[in-house]
């Protein structure tokens, strides 16, 4: 019977977020495993005393982004944890963008501006300003160029808090086809999602966002499908990943463009596609039985 840690946030006195995080506690447990979901922020856990940490809805980990990378590092070395620690340092940070680009793989152009770097902003066209560590559209905005005041003020914030600012074209694509999510697992396609804009012209950064609005299944075309396997196989060192959400939006040209990788806590819309409850208990079982490399190596 492997012991399976499904790490989430806590949610303090609020209901929590994860619609899934039931579900999936449930069904491994119908399928054998003992199967508990724990705040990945508790100190009193021993994280070796589980077969697999399964890095679910981490969902607060983007305010304290070097606390959670560290606290992957540690659960990595105590246990199997997915995805693996490397993984999750790389991902957290969406610079990740720019290695894709060398990559070759075709995504979002996106510049980065650190604290003491000047706003270069667009002034030709609307984009969009963000953190490089950020989840759930916080301290994201669309600006027009008439709003360079408005977009100038988001990035003092930002860098008044020490974080690093993406700026990125706004795509208008999103608004005609919306963004597209397609969801692996044990290293096959799950399933596909696609939702709205989630970026209101004129709303604040700081306002609360609906993250998935108009949220509905889908199927991935064949062009979107192989741009997905693109960046997958171009994430550094090419790891065994668990889990990955590939999210896209269509470019200029009407191509796919990757908007985000998500391998660290993606939501998996289980909600929306419950048909694919089996095989992620599957893959997880087949995660938390399987030998360490280094066993498997071993001289019998």
């Amino acid at each position: 019977m492997p012991r399976i840690a499904l790490a989430t946030y806590d949610p303090g006195d609020e209901p929590h977020h994860d619609r899934d995080l039931p579900v999936l506690v449930a069904a491994l447990t119908d399928a054998g495993a003992e199967a508990v979901a724990v705040h990945w922020d508790d100190p009193g856990l021993d994280w070796s005393g589980f077969d697999l940490v399964l890095i679910r809805s981490t969902w607060d980990y983007s305010w304290r982004a070097d606390e959670f990378v560290t606290w992957a590092e540690r659960a990595g070395k105590a246990t199997r944890i997915a995805n693996p620690a490397a993984v999750v340092r790389w991902n957290t940070d969406k610079r990740y963008l720019g290695d894709l680009a060398a990559a070759g793989v075709p995504v979002v152009p996106t510049s980065y501006l650190a604290p003491g770097d000047a706003p270069d902003l667009p002034a030709d066209r609307e984009f969009v300003v963000k953190p490089t560590f950020g989840a759930g559209a916080r301290f994201a905005a669309r600006y027009t160029p008439g709003e360079r005041d408005r977009a100038v003020g988001h990035l003092a914030r930002m860098h008044d808090e020490g974080l690093t600012a993406m700026v990125q074209p706004y795509v208008e694509g999103i608004d005609v086809s919306g963004e597209r999510a397609l969801q692996f697992f044990g290293g096959r396609l799950l399933h596909a999602s696609r939702k709205r804009a989630v970026l209101a012209p004129g709303a604040a950064y700081d306002a609360d966002k609906v993250a998935h609005p108009d949220l509905e299944p889908w199927t991935p075309t064949p062009a979107e499908l192989a741009v997905a396997e693109r960046a997958l196989a171009a994430v550094p060192e090419a790891p065994e990943l668990l889990y990955a959400r590939v999210d896209l939006v269509d470019g200029a040209d009407g191509e796919p463009r990757v908007m985000e990788l998500e391998l660290v806590e993606p939501n998996l819309f289980l909600f929306l596609h419950p048909g694919s409850v089996d095989a992620v208990v599957t893959a997880v079982l087949a995660a938390a039985t399987r030998r360490p490399p280094s066993a498997a190596a071993a001289p019998r």
